[in-house]
């Protein structure tokens, strides 16, 4: 059964955790504590991945299922002449989303700085560009709220280059259904893998194979799967389904991607999740993604000799201010279900 409220809850306190790639600590220690009082063993990778095991009635097969903790973010480039902070991007954020946004400067020392995300040319009254100049990385800089007017007063911060600066997630779910957020992009599908697993152990369900439970930290940088545990044959990647152009998903289906920038996904496995679909009679597309990638594609790259496919709840201006629906977390959870236990 999916649990709406529950899911939710998680979801919004993932959320708040900062966990752009190359800083998950936090969300791992929150993840595993979770999975933990639900009643599993977890273990952690060298890399930071965490994986939970579940026994399934075939002990001769295992399925993999992965999902990503890391989100876009930016590190400290260097420190300015006048105190301010040049970037560099962690991942691919759509940067022009950015300019206004509040964030915070971690140290390695563990101190945190709040701050601004601000275009180069901030003001209209004094920057004749500042209504055009472009967006890009290059163009962003963060303003601390500190006292500091030069690169010596934010060093004596404590601030130095390679400092993580995680933005605002802005979370709000409205009355309608919608969750509204930036980083849903995955952890909407860590939080219905999480749904998966409460569930299988509070209605004792037995899964058809064994399941190992794969959350990754360096996804969105392109190697979070790129090893996994060689007992697994098929691994299901559950990521965000794209939406615009001629993509035939929306922010209350499951997408099933045939097709993303590494090439096709296994055929038998793909067809089988779209038969599952139907079967259920879930609200579904199938859709190719040209510009995109996935744990599975970096298990495939990777080397690992396995079937693989990819799905996910429809996400609308991804790697922007994204949005979905309740209905698309739903409808993912039941063809995760449905591809489980078959």
């Amino acid at each position: 059964m999916f649990k709406k409220e529950a899911t939710i809850s998680f979801l919004e306190e993932l959320l708040s955790i900062n966990s752009p790639s190359g800083y998950t600590t936090n969300a791992i220690d929150f993840l595993r504590e979770t999975i933990e009082a639900i009643g599993y063993e977890t273990i952690s990778t060298p890399k930071g991945n965490l994986i939970v095991h579940v026994d399934g009635k075939d002990r001769h097969q295992t399925r993999g299922l992965s999902a990503h903790v890391d989100t876009l973010g930016l590190m400290v480039r260097s420190i300015k002449s006048d105190g301010t902070l040049a970037l560099t991007k962690l991942g691919g954020p759509l940067t022009p989303t950015l300019d206004g946004e509040y964030c915070e400067i971690i140290t390695r020392d563990g101190k945190i700085y709040t701050g601004t995300i601000l275009s180069t040319s901030p003001s209209i009254h004094v920057f004749k560009d500042a209504a055009t100049k472009e967006r890009d990385v290059d163009n962003l800089i963060v303003k601390i709220d500190e006292r500091v007017k030069n690169e010596e007063d934010v060093k004596n911060l404590g601030i130095q280059n390679g400092d993580i600066i995680a933005y605002d997630p802005k979370t709000m779910v409205t009355d309608s259904g919608f969750i509204k957020s930036r980083f849903l992009d995955d952890k909407a599908s860590v939080a219905i893998l999480v749904s998966i697993l409460k569930m299988l152990k509070e209605e004792g369900v037995v899964p058809a194979t064994n399941l190992k439970f794969i959350f990754s930290t360096y996804e969105e940088v392109g190697h979070g799967a790129s090893w996994i545990p060689e007992d697994i044959t098929e691994l299901l990647a559950v990521d965000m389904g794209c939406i615009g152009l001629d993509l035939d998903c929306t922010e209350y289906d499951v997408s099933i991607c045939a097709k993303d920038s590494s090439g096709p996904y296994d055929y038998e496995m793909t067809t089988r999740l779209i038969n599952f679909a139907k079967n259920k009679e879930l609200d579904f597309a199938v859709d190719i993604y040209p510009m995109y990638g996935s744990d599975a594609s970096a298990a495939l790259r990777g080397g690992a000799n396995i079937k693989a496919a990819l799905i996910g709840p429809g996400v609308a201006s991804s790697h922007g201010m994204e949005r979905t629906h309740i209905d698309a977390i739903e409808n993912t959870f039941h063809l995760i279900q449905e591809y489980i236990q078959n």
